[in-house]
């Protein structure tokens, strides 16, 4: 993983957005200058044949946020060089799909007539530095459409009324810590590409809401979730303890006092009291490790398959900084979407379920980015489950332990029948 330091900071207090800039419309651009994304076609699972509405901004924005009328709107993407950002010259790398589609799918369309109907001020599109990893602080400074350099906090967060953040990596726990600090609202979509935007964006969200309370209701005040796995001939199980504590939900709607909706949303998930056990773990490279997890925090890993250097990394970073390792959260997914090679959607699919390391204040847990050695550590890492990101790793089965009962919720990457009983009531 890269770390990218965050640039100094000044002063732009003062600054005043600039109206220079007005984007090209959508009929400017040919054929090839559309984004380059890599094929997910390959991808299929129980809901790839579910049909959706066309992607509709309008309806996207009205449905999460009810806007009040006369918010100022603000952009945010990440670019390896924010020079690039001047006169929006990002937009000669096709390979920037994540950034192409905010520019075009929400910038571009915002301008061209959304932001009229929707009632908003303004709309404006800045860019930080990538942060290098998922939910770490965000940079002090970015740049606008002029090249001037500003203020994330002074010049963005205090001035706009509702901040989407369409980014490399996620920034849900920065930016919902300053959403409470600044009083906006906001939706983070990170890993943004074209399935996404014709599947996870396309849904009602008042009926992904009524689902994932359908859910919830059914899993909160668990004492706690079993989960098996089996990978290459090994059998593993995970116990994380959960406290009967209130299950809380991903779902999407943004309409009230200052928050941040994860989008696409779709989940229940829990803050682990603790945890113990072991769960194999498939690396970016396809190394399979086993993690052995005691006091809710990873505290090894050995080698199934693969690279032994990847192991050797992941244990010199736990000796290094045992935070990398404490578990912050568990999630169970609750849409049926199809997969679309991206986390933030793939983990809200029913059927799915993932543990998470790392800083879980943005969730409600107690995890924050001064516990660890470095800030630069204090990432919020999704281990994702499922028949695509995972499928040389089975799930025969998750159990929660609710009402002096044992509940399967999961089987084999499916709902189980307790699940499905929950969504027909």
């Amino acid at each position: 993983m890269i770390w990218i330091r965050n640039p100094p900071s000044h002063s732009t207090s003062d600054w005043i957005p600039s109206r220079s800039h007005e984007p090209p419309t959508q009929n400017s651009m040919n054929a090839t200058a559309l984004p380059i994304e890599p094929s997910v076609a390959h991808l299929k699972n129980a809901y790839s044949g579910r049909s959706f509405p066309e992607f509709d901004l309008k309806r996207l924005l009205h449905n999460v946020f009810h806007p009040k009328g006369g918010e100022r709107v603000a952009i945010l993407i990440d670019l390896q060089d924010t020079s690039h950002m001047k006169d929006y010259a990002f937009l000669a790398d096709r390979t920037l799909f994540i950034q192409h589609h905010a520019y075009h799918r929400f910038f571009n369309q915002l301008r061209a007539g959304v932001m009229k109907e929707l009632g908003f001020q303004s709309v404006a599109l800045f860019a930080y530095t990538v942060t290098g990893g998922s939910n770490l602080d965000l940079p002090s400074e970015c740049v606008d459409a002029d090249g001037h350099t500003l203020s994330l906090e002074n010049d963005i967060c205090a001035k706009h009324d509702l901040i989407l953040c369409i980014s490399t990596f996620s920034a849900t726990a920065p930016l919902t810590a300053f959403a409470k600090q600044y009083g906006f609202r906001g939706a983070t979509m990170h890993g943004m590409n074209s399935t996404i935007l014709a599947t996870g964006l396309a849904v009602d969200y008042d009926n992904v809401s009524r689902q994932a309370e359908k859910l919830r209701l059914g899993m909160t005040k668990a004492d706690a979730v079993e989960i098996d796995f089996s990978v290459a001939g090994q059998s593993a199980t995970l116990r994380l303890e959960l406290g009967q504590q209130e299950a809380q939900k991903s779902h999407g709607l943004c309409r009230g006092g200052p928050d941040v909706a994860n989008l696409p949303a779709g989940e229940v998930y829990f803050i682990p009291t603790d945890a113990y056990g072991e769960f194999p773990m498939r690396y970016s490279d396809g190394t399979l490790g086993m993690l052995t997890v005691a006091d809710c925090a990873i505290r090894s890993a050995r080698l199934i398959s693969g690279n032994q250097a990847i192991i050797d990394d992941h244990n010199a970073r736990l000796l290094a900084d045992p935070m990398i390792g404490k578990l912050g959260e568990l999630g169970f997914g609750t849409q049926e979407l199809p997969p679309c090679g991206k986390d933030i959607q793939d983990e809200k699919i029913l059927g799915t379920l993932h543990v998470a390391t790392g800083r879980s204040d943005h969730l409600g847990g107690s995890i924050t980015p001064d516990l660890f050695v470095k800030r630069s550590n204090a990432t919020h890492d999704d281990i994702l489950f499922s028949s695509t990101k995972t499928p040389d790793i089975d799930v025969p089965q998750a159990r929660l332990f609710r009402d002096g009962r044992c509940h399967v919720v999961i089987e084999r990457y499916g709902p189980s029948a307790y699940l499905k009983s929950l969504l027909a009531s």
